[in-house]
């Protein structure tokens, strides 16, 4: 047999066997699942569509194809770019929110976060990882190893110094640039800023609750003689009825938003269906655009707001 058909042979022969040892190698599912529970922020990416004033911060709306959240800025929040600059959150800008994982959620649809860190992307290079870190300085994902000495910067919010001994103590932003191709990937960070762990952080005392007024007469109050009657339903305008009542409005392409607390309604132009939270509800009579810009809806959903 000549050199030419034996080096092929060879050849074949040992892909195959590279293959083989591929499929009998078990996957390693347990690591997998633990790198899952060990999630400790939940992430979320979009353009910001829009923003409006909401009780003592902003309210932003990302409408992103087919990727829809809310999420609230307040003073408290930390917001920076991915070169770890303070900056504010507009219109137009691509972010990535971080919401702790454990930290309690209203149940309403489009999901509405408050983030402890939000990241502005910008066109200026620069890698950002929001995690907490260990002894070893390996996140809690156990997808980055930070490589930390003496002339690391790492502060806290209000600037002080913070020590890569103490980093384990609190939740970080780390800022970094170029990383190994090591499993994990290491790099030295540019900066760190940590913040408080949820469990650390203060709870503010609940607001106390106003009394609520009839329904009827709420709704009465605010209307005046602004109604309409179609196909025996008494149509009243849902902007007023729904910010007199203390809703944010959020107008869409297809309709409107409005949400409260742990309340949130998907009212949808000509369609007998909305949307609470993640039920579904009847109208008898579609909401409608009867005057310019202004949409109807039966009185017995302003009735509802009211409850």
């Amino acid at each position: 047999m000549t050199l030419k058909r034996i080096a092929p042979l060879a050849i074949s022969a040992l892909l195959l066997g590279v293959v083989a040892a591929q499929a009998s190698e078990p996957t390693n599912t347990e690591s997998v699942k633990k790198v899952e529970d060990n999630a400790v922020f939940v992430q979320q990416t979009g353009k910001v569509a829009s923003v409006e004033k909401f009780n003592e911060g902003k309210l932003f709306y990302v409408e992103d194809g087919e990727n829809l959240f809310h999420f609230y800025v307040d003073d408290k929040t930390l917001v920076y770019d991915n070169t770890g600059k303070a900056v504010d959150v507009k219109v137009g800008d691509t972010i990535s929110q971080y919401t702790y994982a454990n930290q309690p959620m209203i149940l309403i649809y489009p999901p509405r976060y408050t983030p402890s860190v939000v990241i502005v992307q910008t066109d200026a290079m620069g890698s950002v990882k929001v995690d907490q870190f260990d002894e070893n300085h390996l996140s809690a994902d156990g997808q980055l190893q930070l490589n930390l000495n003496d002339k690391s910067v790492i502060v806290d919010t209000k600037g002080n110094k913070v020590t890569a001994d103490e980093l384990e103590d609190y939740s970080a932003i780390v800022f970094y640039g170029p990383t190994t191709r090591s499993l994990p990937p290491q790099t030295s960070p540019e900066k760190i800023v940590v913040f408080p762990k949820l469990d650390n952080e203060v709870e503010e005392e609940p607001a106390a609750e106003v009394e609520k007024p009839d329904a009827g007469q709420a709704i009465d109050a605010l209307i005046g003689k602004d109604f309409k009657v179609v196909n025996g339903q008494k149509m009243v305008p849902l902007r007023k009825v729904a910010e007199g009542l203390g809703y944010k409005v959020h107008a869409t392409k297809t309709g409107i938003i409005i949400t409260k607390d742990s309340l949130s309604y998907t009212v949808t132009l000509d369609e007998k269906t909305y949307g609470h939270n993640k039920a579904i509800g009847q109208f008898k009579v579609a909401p409608t655009l009867l005057e310019k810009h202004k949409t109807y809806v039966e009185y017995d959903f302003a009735l509802e707001l009211a409850k």
